[in-house]
């Protein structure tokens, strides 16, 4: 007997890329594509800033609550940055992927680790730029940070790059339709596995 749709379980897509590649675009276009795929949304301690949105930017806590959740092992990745923290919500993605929906992850190379571990038939693909130059010229070309924010974002960068051979799929930006076509064939592919898996 075939499986109903509430019955086959969700794909976790994890999306990491160097800032300046052009991730934040590529999510866009994924969720334009997918109307139905959920984006997690990650919770932090800090203070929201002006124009940000309880549950659309971020979900605001307690770093009281935060840590009560560390010791119950309720959090799927998580980090302190610049003594705020930030996590990912084991919870909410477990109810999601097991009511059936695939959730779209934009996160960091350390952050993606640690879901991965949590979530291993998780899909992790990075998006890599066509060379460090190019990725130069395009964090430059923003003319919103100093030089000296720009050369970190840089060494960041080779760090995060250094890591991309622990995803499952590299996908390099070097011309944005092109790259988002790849990207939306590649997730339309692990969607139809999972329906034909569950038929």
């Amino acid at each position: 007997m075939a499986a109903t749709a509430h019955t086959e379980k969700g794909c976790l897509f994890i999306l990491s890329a160097p800032s300046g590649t052009g991730k934040s675009t590529l999510c866009k276009r994924i969720l334009s594509r997918f109307p139905d795929m959920r984006y997690s949304v990650s919770y932090t301690t800090r203070p929201p800033r002006t124009g940000e949105t309880e549950g659309a930017d971020y979900h605001f806590i307690s770093r009281e609550e935060f840590e009560r959740r560390i010791r119950e092992g309720r959090w799927a990745e998580w980090a302190e940055v610049h003594g705020n923290y930030y996590g990912t919500s084991a919870d909410l993605l477990e109810a999601d992927l097991t009511a059936g929906h695939d959730i779209l992850l934009d996160i960091d190379v350390n952050g993606a680790r640690q879901i991965r571990e949590k979530f291993p038939e998780s899909v992790a693909v990075f998006i890599m730029p066509p060379s460090m130059e190019v990725l130069r010229h395009r964090l430059e070309k923003r003319s919103s940070d100093p030089p000296e924010v720009i050369a970190g974002r840089l060494k960041a960068a080779e760090e995060e790059i250094a890591c991309s051979s622990e995803y499952t799929h590299v996908i390099i930006n070097d011309e944005l339709e092109t790259a988002a076509a790849e990207l939306i064939e590649l997730i339309e592919s692990y969607r139809d596995a999972g329906k034909r898996l569950h038929t």
